[in-house]
């Protein structure tokens, strides 16, 4: 088991990184309190913004008449931005500083970044990540890990874990993040805090460094459901009116049934919300394996690797496979050239990972983009039926279009 997951799974504390060099005694005692110096001044800073800012800036609101000032959304909201977008003037590091020291500051900014600008939002700065989006715990060996306000023992999640601190820790309003598997959901999650991904391609991704572009979605996170809801109708262009509800809601029971809070309890917690909202019919019930596995024949290919386990488990790990190797192959795709001509310093976890993408050599491929479109029909003509369907966190599934 990887140093990460054991961390994890122990809930150890956040990693601490001293160094100490020198040629004589004297030099070797005075680095070291030089570094001891430097690292209680750093922590300092570090407690009073929970370590979730790599960069700080301010980027106003822009200039609006003043009869449509009062109007703008989001006027008086401040946001941080993960360090994955593009801002004009600034060099996008994606986390790593390898790659901030190779790329040249961005002549453009981000479209889902000028759209809060437009709208009232001032950007106070950019926030640590998993290096080139391949993480999920939060940790970054160079920048350091943001620490987690609800649980400081505990990893933020990631790899949009600054940003999700910086709302948790109450330093903003609302945060830009990224998911491809899980970026914004997991986080949100660990932080105690709202977090949102919406359909892929809902929302512009224009200014985006890409890990995986079939997988990548912007999301937000935001501790005010209001906040949460303001944010969304302006980046997903919704209008200010009354949506149309959807009254009827399937509850996948298979899904539920892995999760280590009992079935019952979640269904029961369910109901009673659902006795507050006026038009919702009691949940229906579903086995989401089962319907997977009779809709999306694609994923058959891919069960053989699985023969050992239940078959309801054995099509979630199939799909699961099908996900870590479309962002594999398409990572490789995008930054195989960079990672071997700049041979990156990276931390072990995402070592290992970007190492097994680029040195994949991938078979198939075809079937991978097939079992994608599958998915999307199978869900479209579910969600038909049943326009809300409840799903645990754990099962991060990002294969929902914008045209579902």
């Amino acid at each position: 088991m990887s140093k990460t997951l054991n961390l994890i799974k122990a809930n150890a504390s956040n990693p601490k990184v001293w160094i100490v060099a020198g040629i004589t005694v004297a030099g070797i005692v005075l680095l070291a309190e030089t570094t001891r110096r430097r690292r209680r001044n750093t922590m300092i800073v570090k407690t009073e913004d929970f370590g979730a800012f790599l960069e700080r800036f301010e980027l106003i609101p822009f200039p609006q008449p003043p009869a449509s000032a009062a109007k703008l959304p989001l006027l008086g909201l401040t946001f941080a931005i993960k360090d994955i977008f593009d801002v004009k003037g600034y060099v996008t590091g994606f986390g790593n500083p390898d790659w901030w020291r190779t790329h040249e500051p961005s002549d453009k900014t981000a479209v889902v970044v000028t759209a809060l600008l437009k709208n009232g939002a001032k950007c106070v700065g950019k926030t640590v990540m998993d290096e080139l989006a391949f993480g999920t715990t939060g940790e970054n060996k160079h920048y350091g890990t943001p620490i987690n306000p609800k649980l400081p023992s505990n990893v933020p999640g990631g790899s949009s874990s600054g940003s999700a601190v910086a709302v948790a820790a109450e330093l903003v309003d609302f945060a830009l993040g990224t998911d491809t598997i899980g970026c914004v959901r997991v986080p949100a999650a660990l932080c105690g805090i709202l977090g949102f991904r919406p359909s892929h391609g809902a929302v512009s991704t224009i200014g985006l460094i890409p890990n995986s572009q079939s997988l990548d979605t912007i999301g937000w996170f935001a501790r005010d459901p209001s906040v949460l809801s303001r944010v969304g109708h302006v980046l997903l262009k919704v209008k200010a009116v009354e949506p149309r509800r959807a009254r009827r809601l399937v509850f996948a029971d298979d899904l539920f049934q892995l999760s280590k809070v009992p079935k019952q309890k979640t269904l029961y917690v369910v109901s009673k919300a659902l006795e507050k909202l006026s038009g919702y019919q009691h949940p229906q019930h579903i086995d989401f394996s089962e319907y997977i596995a009779s809709n999306v024949p694609s994923l058959k290919a891919f069960h053989q690797n699985y023969t050992n386990l239940q078959n309801g488990i054995s099509t979630l790990k199939a799909l699961s496979s099908v996900m870590v190797l479309m962002q594999s192959y398409e990572f490789k795709t995008n930054h195989e050239e960079w990672v071997k001509n700049v041979k990156p310093r990276l931390g072990p976890e995402i070592s290992h990972r970007v190492l097994a993408a680029i040195n994949t050599k991938y078979k198939n491929v075809k079937v991978l983009y097939k079992v994608r479109t599958e998915m999307w029909a199978a869900l479209q003509s579910l969600l038909k039926v049943w326009p809300l369907l409840l799903l645990p966190l754990f099962f991060l599934f990002p294969f929902v279009s914008s045209n579902d």
